[in-house]
């Protein structure tokens, strides 16, 4: 009789993907602090927990508040880099052997930080990696929707010398008022030039069944960030299972922003044959990174060792993956076995 501990032991071995994390999502409050010093940059906080403490948030508007006030530490090329490594070392040990992490370069150029000073710092974090870690990593470039779609469209074209570095797009911010139609020619223009697309459909908001309707047939994306409204729609569901989209779902950010709304959406989206996948998604600031996403679905609704294997190859699957690292990747998904 497989028990808890069991599911648990063997959500540790697994090894796994991610594919909706966002980089400036993982800085956590030291580095924080710490990037602020070496950039002569003052902060209203005395430390981490002060600053933690006195930046609530209850939505998505609310997070991002904060989420755009901290990364106003970011500045030079050593502090992607250090961003991206740190990241890259919690994820390996978590058994994170390949993950597509997204960047928000609008976020910085807007305020004075040239485009290739991101790229470049990310990318030497993506190359060394791969070299100590043996962690594979393939970059998303998202498009800020709260922004003017003309901006997307010169970011799409600055992006270009840097095309190799780069696998797909995507677009993320807040999306009340900013439905995916409004990026169409940002998009198409990003599909001619080889790019992947991808795009969040985030929970919960005005129109959220269109704009998934719309990602799907206007955008014609190859993947979907969160969608987990579809649940709502037996039609739009049921295309979704058919297309053989991948939904990148995000549990702990989600039991934030809609506390317990949307709690067994994961097991759901599985049960109805959805290429569902679990993802932290922003987890310096949810406090919990891959392997405790998949815990938190296990606690919402349990899982048998068979389902959490299955959550692991459906990541894998619809990553962006070469098909001789794709079967590696599966086949070590295959023979893992509890701790």
């Amino acid at each position: 009789m497989t028990t808890d501990t069991d599911v648990a032991s063997f959500i540790a071995a697994v090894p796994k993907c991610e594919l909706h994390l966002h980089i400036e999502g993982t800085l956590e409050g030291e580095l924080v602090f710490e990037l602020a010093r070496r950039n002569g940059i003052d902060l209203p906080y005395a430390d981490a927990d002060q600053m933690k403490r006195e930046s609530p948030f209850h939505d998505l508007a609310s997070f991002l508040v904060g989420y755009y006030r901290n990364m106003q530490v970011l500045v030079t090329e050593r502090d992607f880099y250090d961003l991206a490594t740190a990241y890259f070392t919690r994820a390996t040990a978590q058994n994170v052997r390949y993950a597509e992490i997204f960047f928000d370069p609008q976020a910085h150029t807007s305020r004075g930080v040239e485009f290739g000073t991101v790229l470049r710092g990310l990318r030497r974090a993506v190359v060394d990696a791969r070299r100590t870690l043996d962690l594979h990593v393939s970059l998303i470039m998202c498009f800020l929707r709260d922004f003017p779609a003309e901006y997307a469209m010169a970011t799409l074209m600055e992006s270009l010398p840097y095309r190799e570095w780069i696998v797909g797009v995507g677009l993320d911010s807040d999306e009340r008022g900013n439905p995916p139609v409004k990026f169409e020619k940002v998009f198409a223009r990003a599909r001619a030039e080889g790019y992947l697309l991808t795009m969040h459909c985030d929970v919960d908001q005005p129109g959220t069944l269109d704009h998934i309707r719309q990602a799907l047939d206007v955008i014609g994306v190859d993947r979907i960030d969160h969608g987990v409204n579809v649940l709502e729609d037996p039609a739009l569901l049921a295309e979704v299972v058919q297309r053989g989209i991948g939904l990148t779902v995000c549990p702990i950010s989600n039991g934030f922003v809609r506390g317990s709304a949307w709690e067994g959406a994961t097991k759901r989206l599985l049960d109805t044959g959805v290429l569902v996948s679990v993802n932290s998604d922003d987890p310096a600031y949810f406090d919990g990174y891959l392997t405790d996403c998949f815990l938190r679905v296990h606690r919402e609704t349990p899982l048998s060792i068979a389902e959490v294997r299955t959550l692991a190859r459906n990541a894998f699957e619809t990553a962006w993956l070469p098909t001789t690292l794709r079967t590696r990747f599966l086949d070590e998904v295959d023979d893992a076995a509890p701790r």
